[in-house]
């Protein structure tokens, strides 16, 4: 990998080592020789991983980084990301500690889910927040078609709503083999059988490159067959979900190659977990995704 101004890989890795701990703030001497061209897809970062920085430090970080947009926030956080300039790229429909893995596979959940639904699609639309995040939760002995059943009946209800607002909800796979045992929708299959099911525009699918990698790889030929039933994309390191590096197997250029290939019009959001400074390692997420 090299930048347009010579910058080789290792130089890039032996600048990174350098600088202070993870999710620190950057100093006034941070490395400025990094790749900032206008991405191919516009890049988001996930608010969760950066909890030790306050929300607008975030912000600087982010536009520094050369990154647009903040995922994953609560509705009260959307005014200060767009004060500093920045899209929210996806709005959180619950501050639930359950929402995890109580969710859309379980009749008994389905109502509580679609409630906080209800509440977040019209704030979204209200604000021009293009889509809020949608969770199945846990399987808990249920076979794959009574889950993929159960969740479809519930999109379809909350669908008419997310339609007539122009909101996308976006259903995430989690892995239930390292970060969340017993996740339903932890393959692609059975993301796309629940949003063909459902049969809105509105219902899409939020691909987590790392979860899916963990769980089935093969992730460039399965991003190029269901594309169209993919609105949003998440990003990691395998394994860790660390920072896009040269410690982990991903070739996240190779990634970015086929989505813009493919077409794919929606955003890029990187959720890792850093284990250094915040700014050279959303640089280098960014810097992933140039192409030319």
């Amino acid at each position: 990998m090299s930048g347009a101004d010579g910058l080789t890989r290792r130089d890039f890795l032996a600048a990174a080592a350098a600088l202070p701990a993870a999710g620190r703030a950057p100093g006034p001497n941070a490395p400025s020789t990094f790749d900032l061209r206008p991405s191919t897809v516009p890049q988001a970062v996930c608010r969760w991983p950066y909890g030790d920085l306050a929300l607008p430090e975030l912000c600087r970080v982010a536009r520094a980084a050369g990154i647009t947009g903040i995922d994953l926030l609560h509705p009260d956080e959307w005014a200060v990301v767009r004060e500093h300039g920045l899209a929210v790229v996806t709005g959180n429909s619950t501050r639930r500690r359950s929402f995890l893995t109580e969710g859309l596979c379980d009749p008994a959940m389905q109502a509580t889910v679609l409630r906080e639904l209800e509440a977040a699609i019209p704030l979204a639309a209200a604000a021009g927040v293009p889509q809020v995040i949608a969770l199945t939760g846990n399987r808990r002995g249920r076979r794959d078609a009574e889950g993929i059943t159960a969740c479809a009946e519930a999109l379809r209800r909350i669908a008419p709503l997310a339609e007539e607002r122009g909101v996308t909800v976006v259903v995430e796979m989690l892995n239930s083999l390292v970060d969340h045992p017993d996740h339903f929708a932890d393959r692609t299959g059975i993301g796309v059988a629940i949003v063909e099911a459902v049969g809105s525009p509105r219902v899409k699918l939020l691909y987590d490159v790392y979860h899916m990698q963990v769980m089935e790889g093969n992730v460039i030929a399965t991003l190029r067959r269901h594309l169209p039933h993919i609105a949003h994309v998440h990003t990691a390191g395998v394994p860790g979900r660390h920072e896009l590096d040269g410690r982990q197997e991903l070739q996240y250029p190779a990634i970015a190659s086929a989505l813009a290939e493919a077409g794919y019009g929606g955003w890029v959001a990187h959720e890792f977990v850093p284990t250094r400074d915040a700014l050279a390692g959303l640089r280098e997420a960014v810097a992933a995704f140039r192409l030319g």
